[in-house]
């Protein structure tokens, strides 16, 4: 995820960084008040100055220096990750997906300094009481010096080196898996499989029975997370990676597709009662929906990254899954018809019921 810093409502649509708002102004330096009859009122013979604005130059180096206090706190986060990761999932899966994880992000990093955008470093999410140990993270990108082209470059080579990661941890891990039969006797977490996944477990382990699941493995598990993630981070909405990549294609129309996106996702939570991506929606709408314009929207694509571009998106249909984890509770009937079967292997255990008063011993 790549937001970019919010612009001034001065501008907003405007090409260049050129006029960018200031945090730090020198106030104008004004005569003082004289007071009379408790009104304050200002010498006629020295108007009032409006605040100066910065130039491009200016407003660069205010960037560099937020950035350059970035770093530490860059670092800090991706350790506080590996930690975090490798407390829910241990040493393995944590190298795994820390590692998908920051080949997506440095894609992002790496494109930016090939087109001087300035932009943040990676900054990590550890969530040590998630399942997954993280949230991913996100890297903070300049408003306004990025142009169409230079855009889709930036937004695209995250999840495309994710996934040079991700596949390949994912397969090696297949090739460790087995497969189990889901007991409904037993409650179990089930992670739900993505099409791109499914046709991997079908490559090493044939077509699957409905009742049965391949267990993942750390290294399974880390490639589950990175498809997964990659997938999310390509919904085509606002400062997703794929909101990007769809306004570099389409430009304003992208406005659309992100509402209905997100309405459709509200009403599935709504009807389905599962509200697994609330927390995700609710940073949507801080970050916003709509997609700001780039510093040039004119600038062509070319057939090669407009075709990369549909295709980065169709991603979502393979590698996105709407029920990600799913808790389930162990079924009545079949334990009761689990517990029959054993009483008919071992007629010696007597199923046990409430103590009747004719049970009673006189």
């Amino acid at each position: 995820m790549e937001p970019n810093e919010p612009q001034s409502a001065d501008h907003e649509n405007t090409d260049t960084p050129s006029a960018a708002p200031a945090d730090e102004i020198v106030e104008a330096l004004k005569e003082p008040d004289s007071v009379a009859g408790g009104m304050s009122k200002i010498s006629s013979s020295q108007p009032k100055q409006v605040p100066r604005r910065m130039t491009a130059e200016e407003y660069r180096r205010l960037l560099d220096r937020k950035i350059r206090r970035m770093y530490p706190w860059s670092v800090l986060l991706f350790l506080a990750a590996c930690a975090s990761t490798w407390f829910v999932g241990g040493p393995v899966y944590s190298a795994g997906v820390m590692g998908i994880l920051l080949a997506h992000e440095l894609g992002h990093y790496f494109q930016a300094l090939r087109y001087n955008v300035p932009a943040s470093p990676p900054m990590f999410i550890p969530m040590p009481f998630l399942m997954l140990g993280t949230m991913g993270a996100v890297i903070v990108q300049g408003a306004g010096f990025a142009n169409r082209k230079a855009l889709f470059d930036i937004a695209i080579s995250g999840p495309l080196a994710g996934l040079v990661f991700a596949i390949p941890i994912a397969w090696w891990g297949i090739q460790d898996s087995t497969v189990t039969t889901i007991d409904p006797a037993q409650g179990s977490i089930i992670f739900g499989d993505p099409l791109i996944l499914k046709w991997m477990y079908q490559a090493r382990h044939g077509i699957l029975a409905a009742n049965q699941e391949v267990v993942l493995n750390p290294l399974l598990f880390a490639g589950w997370v990175g498809i997964f993630i990659t997938a999310l981070n390509l919904m085509p909405i606002g400062q997703l990676d794929g909101g990007h990549i769809l306004y570099t294609l389409i430009g304003r129309k992208a406005h659309w597709i992100a509402y209905s996106v997100v309405g459709s996702a509200i009403v599935w939570m709504v009807t389905t009662r599962d509200f697994s991506f609330i927390l995700m929606i609710g940073l949507l709408y801080a970050f916003g929906l709509k997609h700001p314009p780039t510093a040039d929207d004119t600038v062509s694509l070319g057939v090669v990254r407009t075709v990369l571009g549909w295709l980065a998106l169709g991603f979502v249909l393979i590698g996105f899954t709407p029920i990600p984890i799913t808790a389930q509770q162990a079924d009545p009937d079949a334990v009761t018809s689990s517990l029959e079967s054993m009483i008919d292997s071992n007629p010696s255990i007597i199923p046990m019921r409430p103590m009747t008063d004719t049970d009673k011993p006189r």
